[in-house]
């Protein structure tokens, strides 16, 4: 697994290009600055690894776009040791990102070829979640919760009730909600039952399965 000064040089590019379209946090422009991404992706992709796409990664899912990462991370507004649930662990690419702002990850992915590969992937990385788990995203993880935040990295149909009773008041859900293109909905629990929401225009994932365990 090489990581040269050629690759750091392109994520230095990635980061300005991610910038330019409206990212102004620092601390997620300089996870950009320093994840391989190539690494999480295929060989073959590995000369468009910083591309600002997403790019297939096995098990019809994806490795998201760099801005979008960066999109959801952003809304979360992340203080250093936040709880954080992920819905999709996907590549690990989101998951890096949060350890990288300092989060505590807990993460879930619903496909096992997936969830086997980068659980034993993240570690050679050094990057560590408290938690990965093979299971349901729609049921979220009750036994850890509350949480300071969840990201859903999967395009949801509608928002599960679930997600949003395990905030802490003051807590962001971050999820992607339609069928065909998604709009990117930020979920903010004020109270026991009450909510905000406020929503940030379209962008398309792949499809967020339930009881598909």
């Amino acid at each position: 697994m090489k990581d040269t000064f050629k690759h750091k040089g392109m994520r230095n590019q990635l980061a300005q290009i991610v910038a330019d379209k409206g990212i102004t946090d620092e601390n997620v422009l300089n996870g950009i600055r320093k994840i391989p991404r190539h690494l999480f992706m295929d060989s073959s992709f590995e000369s468009h690894a910083y591309q600002d796409k997403a790019f297939p990664i096995g098990a019809d899912q994806t490795i998201s776009q760099p801005f979008t990462v960066a999109f959801q991370t952003q809304l979360l507004e992340l203080a250093s040791g936040a709880k954080i649930l992920e819905i999709g662990t996907g590549s690990g690419y989101q998951t890096a990102m949060l350890l990288e702002l300092g989060a505590k990850v807990y993460s879930i992915e619903r496909q096992k070829e997936l969830f086997k590969k980068t659980s034993l992937f993240l570690p050679k990385l050094g990057y560590r979640p408290k938690k990965l788990i093979f299971g349901d995203g729609y049921k979220g993880l009750p036994t850890e919760a509350p949480f300071d935040g969840i990201v859903v990295t999967a395009g949801a149909p509608f928002v599960p009730k679930p997600l949003l009773a395990q905030l802490k008041i003051g807590g962001k859900l971050v999820i992607p909600v339609g069928k065909n293109e998604q709009i990117m909905t930020l979920f903010v629990r004020t109270s026991e039952k009450e909510f905000t929401k406020k929503e940030f225009g379209e962008f398309r994932f792949v499809p967020m399965l339930e009881n598909k365990n």
